[in-house]
């Protein structure tokens, strides 16, 4: 779907963010910008900050941030779409017809005819539970101690016994053979003809973060196979992207999701007021499960059955996390099986109580490792602990690997040193770089340099399009090439391009990404904290720092990638080592 850029351009600056946002936080203005306590996650000192010059809002705490679109789509779960009309509505602007490309308009037109068919069968199944027909599903659902609140705000319905009833129904709506089957609702065979994928099931509706329905879980009512039943995969419904209740947990504002494996779980936890469950659909913890987990929080309970397949679960789903950069504890149900037999039995204070003494991933496996080996003997302690060892080799980050060394040794009352050194050992055996006693590697020592280098351009950036004398005072010496490639350069260029025009206006430049993350992404390049510095000339000098580093780390990039056949690219660089120089000698005064 495609609306003109100057349109959309023209409802963002008739909607002033700060207005926009006053409407659902509580705003105190605090020298240039306005700050509250951030809507996105928990927090006691407010960290959300809207610029009304900037036209953005960020926090610090979270970092969350973007234009007045990537607010209404965050805080309302809207898409693109649906908060520019929103906020035309509010401006007073009509909105054409949308435009669209002719592949784009089929996929879109299909997308949509799709969501239309999975909200009528939702709509559809939740008023036969209620019929007489589906009393002996309600009854299933009243006995698994759900109320009519929780089956109201789930959707939970009941497909009929007899095989053809969404069918029927839904072509007496007009929908047609072709689209109902991509839905993934009925399969059309020689044999049977047409019947429907889900019969005297009670039925799950599975909707994205929008709140849309996208597929269905089904629980047979009777003793037929399997037990459970999901949708197929379609063009709306991808099982490895999506999670269940994730549309519901994201406004929890919690600062981590309890991770179930079943609808039930997820559904009793969410009744008991854990409005932060989630749960994959049907399918193990994938990285993309992870990835998506990643854009709200950055820890993870795993709540998982306490039988072996559960715990086997549990483990498996840790370095997924951790390979993303989420922290994973454990809860364990012990005595009951899962979340929900635990909530019904012990209730949400005891749930409560497990949550706060929940393990930590690693140590868990450690746990569960123990298992395997005789720790009352010395020769099944030493090969645990070379196990253990072999396991901790698995940290990329020193600091990171050393803490839990010191945790380790601890735990099995050993010697940290000799536990160090155990994990060198190990590490060499294995075909692993030595982690321990070497000092840092290339590799990390790279990374800080690459960090440091992404800092000090996110400071110019944010410099930049806060004072549009600096730009003016450094646009000789410093180019959008200086940058790296990718959104720092693409933001750099866009920044120069309005600077060439006589308006910095970074909220536009937002306008440009489409994706949730990039927003973010591109909020921080414009809000990144500068120190505090008092005086005028401190502020200078810090800003020339910055300046000149940016220029260094780029003449050593192209540097490196330089071939010395090309005289053109030779003379380039002659000129910004000139730049460089010219730079060091400059006074950079700041209004």
């Amino acid at each position: 779907m495609y609306y003109p850029e100057e349109l959309v351009e023209e409802i963002r600056s008739k909607n002033d963010i700060v207005d926009v946002i006053s409407s659902y936080v509580r705003l105190q203005k605090k020298g240039s910008s306005y700050f509250g306590l951030c809507p996105f996650h928990n927090e006691k000192s407010p960290s959300f900050s809207v610029s009304r010059q900037k036209q953005m809002y960020y926090c610090f705490g979270c970092g969350a941030g973007g234009n007045v679109f990537t607010f209404l789509m965050e805080y309302e779960n809207y898409s693109f779409v649906e908060a520019l009309k929103y906020l035309a509505d509010r401006a007073g602007v009509e909105l054409p017809e949308p435009e669209y490309s002719g592949e784009a308009k089929k996929r879109a037109d299909t997308k949509a005819i799709l969501l239309e068919i999975n909200k009528a069968a939702a709509q559809y199944f939740y008023v036969q539970l209620l019929r007489p027909q589906g009393g002996h599903a309600l009854t299933y659902l009243k006995d698994r101690k759900l109320s009519d609140d929780t089956i109201k705000a789930f959707g939970l319905g009941y497909s009929n016994k007899y095989s053809d009833d969404l069918y029927k129904y839904l072509k007496s709506k007009g929908y047609k053979d072709d689209m109902i089957s991509q839905a993934g609702l009925i399969s059309i065979d020689e044999k049977y003809g047409v019947h429907d994928k889900f019969w005297n099931r009670v039925m799950f509706p599975i909707m994205d973060v929008n709140s849309r329905v996208i597929g269905f879980g089904g629980r047979v009512m009777g003793d037929a196979k399997p037990k459970y039943l999901n949708s197929p995969e379609t063009i709306i419904f991808d099982k490895s992207r999506n999670l269940y209740g994730l549309n519901r947990a994201r406004k929890s504002r919690k600062p981590y999701f309890l991770l179930c494996e079943g609808y039930m779980d997820v559904i009793s936890l969410h009744q008991a007021g854990f409005t932060n469950a989630v749960a994959s659909l049907g399918t193990a913890l994938t990285p993309g499960h992870a990835a998506l987990i990643k854009r709200y929080v950055n820890e993870v309970y795993l709540t998982y059955d306490s039988d072996e397949a559960g715990t086997k679960a549990a483990l498996r789903a840790g370095p997924i996390l951790r390979e993303v950069g989420i922290t994973a504890k454990i809860i364990r149900m012990e005595p009951y099986k899962d979340p929900d037999e635990f909530i019904k039995n012990l209730g949400a204070e005891a749930f409560e109580e497990r949550i706060q003494k929940a393990r930590n991933g690693f140590m868990f496996s450690l746990e569960i490792l123990e298992r395997d080996y005789d720790m009352t003997s010395p020769e099944g302690r030493t090969d645990f602990m070379k196990e253990a060892a072999r396991k901790l080799t698995e940290f990329d980050e020193e600091i990171e690997r050393n803490n839990y060394i010191d945790a380790v040794a601890g735990a099995y009352h050993v010697g940290s040193e000799d536990l160090k050194k155990l994990v060198g050992r190990m590490a060499v055996q294995t075909g692993l770089a030595k982690p321990v006693e070497r000092p840092r590697s290339t590799r990390s020592q790279n990374l800080d340099k690459e960090d440091g280098t992404r800092k000090s351009q996110k400071i110019l950036l944010t410099w930049m399009a806060s004072d549009e004398n600096v730009f003016a005072q450094i646009q000789k010496y410093i180019h959008p090439e200086d940058f790296q490639e990718g959104i720092y350069r693409t933001v750099a260029e866009l920044l120069y391009a309005q600077h060439e025009q006589g308006k910095l206006n970074p909220a536009q430049i937002m306008n440009h990404f489409t994706d949730e993350e990039e927003h973010r992404e591109v909020a921080a390049l414009f809000n990144t904290r500068i120190r505090e510095i008092k005086t005028v000339h401190e502020q200078e000098k810090a800003l020339k720092e910055t300046i000149i580093r940016v220029k260094k780390n780029s003449i050593e990039e192209h540097s490196a990638k330089l071939d010395p056949t090309d005289i053109q690219g030779l003379q380039k660089l002659m000129e910004a080592k000139r730049a460089l120089q010219d730079l060091e000698k400059l006074h950079i005064s700041i209004n």
